[in-house]
């Protein structure tokens, strides 16, 4: 468990022993939660919570549902959770009395292996952002309420399984263009560098400061996308155009689901391998015998369809040991994650090869 240490002034707090009093429960509190990801032993955190008060209630239910998706979501991929470390840092702490509020930021690292092979340990990382409203008692500090963005709060029981051989490693070989208009490589440098508070993420776990920060206007997913794609001096160098373009802010095909997806394949940035749920593309077929998710390529992009409306976007950054795509993105902050990690049956797919 990391937790990255502020000066007391930092918190609006005149009592050291309070930020260090608080700062301790928190790191506590973040161990023991990563720690129940594993060991599914709810009485673990149980603790840390007021069952008869109804926002402490959902706190703590939203942490049961995420553990048991993310428990079932390897069950089903034939994977075992073996490690779960957050690194938090603390923002901002408001005292009000015996009442705390909190604002802090999570960098989780969590580590798998596959069930059926002596195959080495893989990680990822997530990142996201809190607010919690905690208070002391006569036991110790509780979490009276918690917010944050998380799309691992989903049903685990429409989690689709795995098709015969998934994941595979693709038999296709891509060669990027020496001298192609896309660099590959610096896009996946890039979305490495600025996946923000991802564990492995670099530049200090900060975006790119610029671009502007569109999680508070509903999402920086496609505009982070963008940027991999279009950014000059560090990402893949796609010329931008008069409707796909950042200047002092994004144009809507840059900061836009469903624009960007348009703009993508009509104009010729872009080629559609195939759309549909987990299990249409990641099984065997006559025109995709590795699954049409094996045709993607580091530097390629994959949207999130729900309800017939695009919802996310991600992009490639590589494969596991045993050749599963790996994604990294905006809000939530990922870094090297399994691409349907966070999304059911009822997603689908949208499997984009970006032409060299």
């Amino acid at each position: 468990m990391g937790i990255t240490p502020l000066h007391a002034n930092a918190f609006g707090l005149d009592n050291k022993g309070d930020k260090e009093e608080i700062s301790l429960f928190l790191s506590q509190l973040y161990k023991d939660r990563n720690d129940f990801l594993i060991k599914q032993n709810p009485e673990a955190i149980n603790k840390y919570y007021r069952m008869t008060e109804r926002t402490s209630r959902y706190a703590y239910q939203m942490e049961v549902k995420r553990a048991k998706y993310l428990y079932s979501w390897a069950e089903k991929r034939g994977l075992r959770i073996v490690e779960a470390e957050p690194f938090i840092r603390i923002v901002r702490i408001k005292m009000d009395g015996n009442v705390a509020r909190v604002i802090l930021a999570q960098s989780a690292k969590i580590s798998y292996a596959y069930k059926s092979s002596d195959l080495p340990l893989q990680s990822f990382g997530v990142g996201t952002r809190h607010a919690l409203t905690i208070k002391k008692e006569d036991n110790g500090w509780v979490v009276k309420k918690e917010w944050y963005l998380d799309p691992l709060e989903e049903n685990p029981n429409l989690i689709p399984d795995s098709p015969p051989g998934f994941p595979r490693l693709s038999s296709m070989e891509h060669t990027p263009k020496s001298k192609g208009r896309y660099n590959r490589e610096q896009a996946v440098a890039y979305a490495n560098k600025y996946a923000g508070l991802a564990w492995g993420a670099g530049n200090e776990n900060r975006y790119n400061r610029e671009y502007k920060d569109y999680t508070p206007l509903g999402g920086d997913c496609t505009n982070f996308t963008s940027q991999v794609l279009g950014d000059k001096k560090e990402g893949g160098g796609l010329r931008m155009t008069g409707a796909w373009r950042y200047r002092g802010g994004g144009s809507r095909a840059w900061v836009q689901t469903d624009a960007f997806e348009r703009f993508l394949l009509y104009s010729g940035y872009g080629t559609l391998i195939a759309k549909g749920t987990f299990t249409e593309i990641s099984r065997s077929s006559k025109k995709h015998p590795d699954g049409a998710i094996a045709k993607l390529v580091p530097g390629d992009v994959i949207g999130y369809s729900l309800d017939g409306d695009t919802d996310h976007f991600s992009i490639v950054v590589g494969h596991d040991v045993k050749g599963y795509p790996l994604v990294n993105s905006h809000t939530a902050d990922r870094y090297r994650v399994p691409f349907d990690l966070g999304w059911d049956k009822n997603t689908k797919y949208i499997l984009i090869h970006i032409n060299d």
